[in-house]
């Protein structure tokens, strides 16, 4: 378990690079939080320290976003808030994203756990009252 600090967002890209050094290696990242946590802050942040250079948006209504890294590495990042079920992301093809070997962060993972692989990373997001976030990856 690695435990990272988000004090600010000006601290936020060294938090980034902490948590890619932890992760070690692409796979399928679960993130947890309550709504406003940063989750999708964070992830963006990530996805830049990753090398992506194109407009990083959220997915919410979109469900999914593919990002290319300079290097050329993909990059997909879910928003599963809006699923009604897991069927609608099995609709989608989440599966053959989540098999991919690529990075793969989702949003709400909840919503769709029956899909996530059995390797998947568990990234809990919460808030102290000072407003500093604290990244927990399982």
């Amino acid at each position: 378990m690695k435990l990272i600090q988000i004090e600010s967002l000006e601290t936020i890209r060294q938090a980034a690079r902490e948590f890619i050094e932890a992760a070690d290696a692409p796979g399928v990242f679960a993130f947890y939080g309550a709504m406003g946590a940063g989750k999708t802050t964070f992830i963006k942040a990530i996805c830049r320290e990753l090398g992506v250079s194109d407009n990083i948006t959220s997915p919410s209504f979109s469900l999914i976003n593919e990002y290319v890294a300079n290097d050329g590495s993909v990059i997909y990042h879910f928003d599963c808030y809006r699923l009604k079920n897991p069927a609608e992301a099995y609709d989608i093809g989440a599966e053959e994203y989540f098999y991919s070997g690529h990075w793969c962060f989702v949003e709400w993972p909840e919503r769709i756990e029956d899909l996530l692989p059995d390797n998947t990373k568990i990234v809990r997001l919460t808030v102290a009252n000072d407003g500093v976030r604290t990244v927990e990856l399982v």
